[in-house]
Order: C-alpha cells, then structure tokens, then sequence
C-alpha cells in the first residue's frame, strides 16, 4: 500500500512539473500570442476614451429643444417612475427641469445633433456612430465605472483590458498588451479618484493587468536600471533570477510564479521600447497642430492622444485613456466648457490620424462616461447657472472605425431625456458589441474560478448588431 502510495505520488509530482513547464512556457511565449479569436476580426486593437465623471448628454449630443418650454417645471413622476435617485438630490425639495443653454446644430450627411461645445467632433459625425440609448444600473460613479470596466458593480473582477490581452495575447512583444494614461481635466471642481483596480486583472493571471504610463521623467515606475547597472548587467541578473524561479516553479507549481518571470522579460525589452514611444519630438509640427496646443504638454488629455495613436501603430492591443473632472452638480456650464475644450479637438484629431494611416479600420475608438446627468437641476436653477446630478437611465456613447457602422445614430430617448424609448443599449451590450468586433464571441470568453466561469458581461449580454458596419 505505501509503495502504491509512493508511486501515487511521484506521478502527481512529475505530472505537476510537467503542467507546470507547459504553463510557464505558455505564459513566456504568451507576450507574442497571435489573435485566438472565435470569427474573423473587424478591429484588432482598442482605444477607450473614458470621460471620468459622466459627461451631460443633454448638453452635448442629445438635443432636446422641448425642454425649453418646461424649463423650470417639476419633472413629472411618471417620467420618473421608480428610479433611484443619488443621495444628494433625493431630499431635494424641488425638481426642476432645466434645457441646456447651449446651441446645438444638425451636422454632416447623418444630421447627427451636436453641442456648440465640440465643433471639432461635429465634423467628424459621418465617421462615427452615436449610441443615445445606453443605460446602467449603477448611479454613483465607483460601482458605476467598475460596472462598464469590469462587468459588475462590486470590485474583483478583471478589467475590460485584462479580457482582451487573457484572449487575444499581444501584437508586441516589446511592450505592454494594455496600456493606461490619466490625464486631469481643466474643470474647477475638484475630480473624483481613480483606482488602480480598474486596469486590474482580477482573478486572471496578474501579467494581464494594465500598465499605467505616466507623464514624467520616468514613464513606468522600476523599468530604469538602478544607478551602475547596464543592460549586460541586467541581463545577467534576470537570467539568474529566471533560473531560480524556474527551480522554485517546478517545487511549487505556482502560476503567479511564471506570471513573474514573465513580466521580468518584459520590464527587460520594454526599456528599449518605451523611450521610444514616448519620445515625440520626431512628429511633425502640422501633427502637434492637429491636436493642439496641449499636445506639446506630457500628461494632458492631448498628448495622450497622441500617443494612443502611436501605441496603435505598435500594435498595442487595449489603449485606456481617462479624462478626469467630468461631475458637474454645480457649475455646469462653465465647467463644461472647459473640459470639452481639452477634448474636442485632440479626440476628432486621434480619429482622423488613424485614418490617415490606415489605422482606423482595425481600431475602434470609443469615447463615453460611466453615465450621463440628470435632466433636472441639482441644486437652485439659476438663469446662466445650473448643476445636474448622476443619471444611469440614459447616456450617450460614440464610437469609430474598427467594423463600426460610420454616421450612425442610434437609439431614443423621451422628450425630457431621462428614459430610453428606443433600442436600448446595456452595459452588458456594448461590452459583447466591442468583444464581438474582436472577433470574440463574449459568451465563450470565460476564466474558471472558484468552480465558476466567469466572464466579462456575466450571464447577460447582446451584440448590437444594427451598428455594425
């Protein structure tokens, strides 16, 4: 019985070096995994502009000219209904319907509706497709921006990124398969935090977490040798570390264990290819002057932008770009305007950068909030002033290229737009839409954890096909 018991053993532990060798070969090799996806592709890579706050679609692309008739009146209950309210107008005494005090004007051959706040975005309107008709659960901006980036409303679970670099690996092996940037927005009012979790990977391997690319002297924090090391040296030290992990893998059996030494080699190449793809001084000056002044300037929403397209050019599979300063309970109109201006033109730029080069078939951009803003005042309504508070019953999302149905608009919501009338758009939708034009079929990519699969839209979920070019 002992030496069956022996014999047992030894199988179990031979078995396990051997998965575990499998594993970490798998996972060494996964930084220049080709695409495994379930159908042909339409984009390969994507780049989320993500406006951290919820931008107002009432005032930016959801024109609703009856509201200035019933500006100032109670909004009806029945157009209300049963939603929930935030914490911070739920007492509030009064509900007043407030119009926009922005003009807006039909543009291009759709006759897409666009605030006067972003004339740059208004002239590509043909080369995008307006959602109106998304909605979400959520109606405070934590749950509500890990609901969109993850998939549900309580931390944990991997970020949309994290998804796509686990299922379709990476076009570089020099750099990142996803890649955030952070930008600060020029409203008054002070932006709400972001967390690292939300480019987390979850219960996923951590090598398919998001790499944050900061502004200043040193991009990504660790990745410069420490002072009297060159590369030989470096080398030299990973390769023994590599050995010695190796060895402690092959005891242990620990994935996380590959997942480091994975990440060791990557930190290795990417010390050559980061300096080069921040470094923009080679870019032409009629390309600075397409996005902007602010282009020049390391950390704004503008050289971002710019440098989302070169990520693009490299093969970078997920691109996260958050803009800060995006809650306006008060002060909207000023505000507003400051954050479409460090927007509107570097957004319209990326567009038709990637176009230019060939780029904007196979990227999809996507530009949105966690949710939109209520059609009534948070706070006094005054004449020139007026404050909105979080609304998840509608917003608006646009995207572009990468398989997305150009001049698009699509999807209603009612006259005093609180309420979606017309194809309805969840969360859960537009992450299976995304997914599907990476040639992912969302209700197959899955991860078992915990004696579950999970998934990025969890039970639920519809690609819109309507939008689709």
């Amino acid at each position: 019985m002992l030496a069956e018991e022996t014999s047992r053993r030894t199988f179990l532990s031979r078995t396990g070096v051997a998965l575990g060798s499998t594993a970490l070969t798998s996972l060494l090799r996964s930084d220049m995994a080709t695409a495994a996806t379930h159908f042909a592709p339409k984009a390969k890579r994507v780049i989320s502009l993500f406006m951290h706050g919820g931008p107002s679609q009432l005032d930016l692309f959801d024109h609703k000219p009856e509201l200035a008739k019933r500006h100032g009146e109670e909004l009806p209950e029945s157009v209300r209904g049963n939603q929930r309210l935030t914490g911070m107008t739920s007492g509030q005494k009064s509900l007043p319907v407030t119009s926009s005090l922005f003009r807006f004007d039909r543009h291009g051959d759709c006759g897409m509706w666009v605030s006067e706040l972003l004339p740059n975005l208004a002239g590509i309107v043909d080369k995008t497709c307006f959602v109106r008709s998304a909605y979400t659960e959520a109606i405070n901006h934590d749950p509500a921006v890990t609901f969109l980036q993850t998939g549900h409303q309580q931390p944990g679970r991997p970020s949309f990124g994290a998804w796509l670099s686990y299922g379709l690996g990476s076009e570089n092996q020099n750099l990142p398969t996803f890649i955030v940037m952070v930008s600060r927005g020029s409203a008054a009012r002070p932006a709400d935090p972001l967390y690292a979790r939300l480019w987390g990977a979850g219960f996923l391997p951590s090598t398919h977490q998001g790499v944050a690319l900061r502004s200043g002297r040193e991009p990504v924090l660790y990745l410069n040798n420490p002072e009297g090391y060159d590369a030989s040296t470096r080398r030299r030290q990973l390769d023994t570390l590599g050995r010695l992990n190796q060895l402690q893998s092959e005891e242990r059996h620990d994935p996380e264990i590959a997942t480091r030494i994975s990440q060791y080699e990557m930190t290795f190449r990417m010390q050559a290819a980061v300096p080069d793809l921040v470094e923009t001084s080679q870019e032409s000056a009629a390309t600075f002057e397409a996005y902007g002044p602010q282009s020049r300037q390391p950390g704004t929403f503008a050289a971002n932008c710019l440098l989302a397209r070169r990520m693009a050019e490299r093969g970078v599979r997920f691109i996260q770009l958050y803009h800060r300063g995006w809650d306006q309970h008060y002060n909207l109109p000023s505000d507003l305007r400051l954050q479409c201006r460090d927007i509107d033109q570097p957004a319209a730029a990326l567009v038709k950068d990637l176009e230019a080069r060939g780029l904007l078939d196979e990227t999809l951009v996507i530009w949105g909030g966690e949710f939109g803003r209520t059609t009534y005042s948070q706070g006094k309504l005054e004449a020139t002033n007026y404050g909105r508070d979080h609304h998840g019953g509608c917003f608006t999302v646009w995207m572009a290229g990468g398989g997305i149905r150009p001049g698009c608009i699509y999807g209603e919501t009612d006259d005093y737009c609180y309420n979606v009338v017309d194809h309805p758009v969840h969360v859960h939708d537009l992450n299976a839409t995304i997914l599907h034009l990476l040639g992912l079929d969302h209700t197959r990519l899955t991860f078992r954890h915990q004696g579950r699969d999970f998934r990025l839209t969890d039970v639920h979920g519809h690609v819109v096909n309507d939008i689709l070019a």
